[in-house]
């Protein structure tokens, strides 16, 4: 990883963090040279738990990943490899590209808690067991379910009412996380709060640390440090690096 992403780094997630942790040599960032797997685990810390009573498996976004491994086709081939086996990767829904990246652990965890004792909970328990670790990808066929795993379609409803799967379109289904209907509205508000806050200063541009020091509106639920990683890895800012340290700036349109 260079130099200027290290500093990056250090900036959003703040240098007493550092410090708690160790040595320079300590960080998984450093220690792994900006693997996509150390970045989603840097990521899922800044994931704020108790705003959602920790019934949500910690989320990070493929976006975010970038800020972290600047090199996306590096970042993307190591995500596959890792797909079928540590973590999951999730359509969001509010936009094609807006992927999802849970710890596949999280996951069964989170998902089993909340079906137990619900009509649900013997198919999700088959799901989980038997399609969960052969299929990696973000959605499954109709076909695939039924005559590859043995769901009848009854279990499928199941699973769409639990928020297990959702549907892509007549017969598949995207791969979802119950619940992750009030994640998705509180980034959705908080990526255009972030981004005003940007807008809104002199020459639409401003110093990470000056951004990060500010107070978030009451909007920015999931903290400035969570939507900062998205901003920049989504391309949404500029990142400039000056002497005062990295500045932020929305591009020129």
């Amino acid at each position: 990883m260079s130099r200027k992403r290290h500093r990056l780094v250090s900036e959003i997630l703040g240098l007493k963090r550092r410090r708690e942790r160790g040595p320079v040599d300590a960080d998984p960032l450093r220690g792994e040279s900006g693997s996509a797997r150390a970045a989603v685990t840097e990521l899922v810390r800044l994931f704020p738990r108790g705003l959602f009573e920790d019934e949500l498996p910690p989320i990070a976004l493929r976006s975010q990943v970038y800020s972290l491994v600047p090199d996306r086709t590096v970042a993307d081939r190591q995500l596959e490899l890792q797909e079928q086996g540590e973590i999951r990767v999730i359509q969001l829904g509010f936009d094609l590209d807006a992927h999802g990246i849970i710890f596949t652990e999280d996951y069964r965890t989170r998902v089993l808690k909340a079906c137990d004792s619900r009509p649900c909970a013997g198919a999700v328990q088959k799901f989980l067991a038997s399609v969960l670790p052969a299929c990696g990808g973000l959605s499954f066929q109709q076909d695939q379910m039924t005559q590859t795993f043995g769901f009848r379609d009854s279990e499928i409803t199941h699973l769409v009412n639990a928020g297990v799967l959702t549907v892509r379109d007549a017969g598949s289904w995207w791969l979802a996380v119950p619940g992750a209907g009030r994640f998705i509205k509180y980034f959705v508000k908080g990526r255009q709060a972030v981004l005003g806050m940007v807008r809104k200063a002199r020459y639409r541009e401003l110093l990470l640390s000056e951004l990060l020091g500010r107070r978030a509106p009451a909007t920015v639920r999931l903290g400035l440090a969570y939507h900062v990683h998205d901003l920049i890895g989504a391309q949404l800012v500029d990142c400039i690096s000056t002497t005062s340290g990295t500045l932020l700036r929305l591009p020129e349109t």
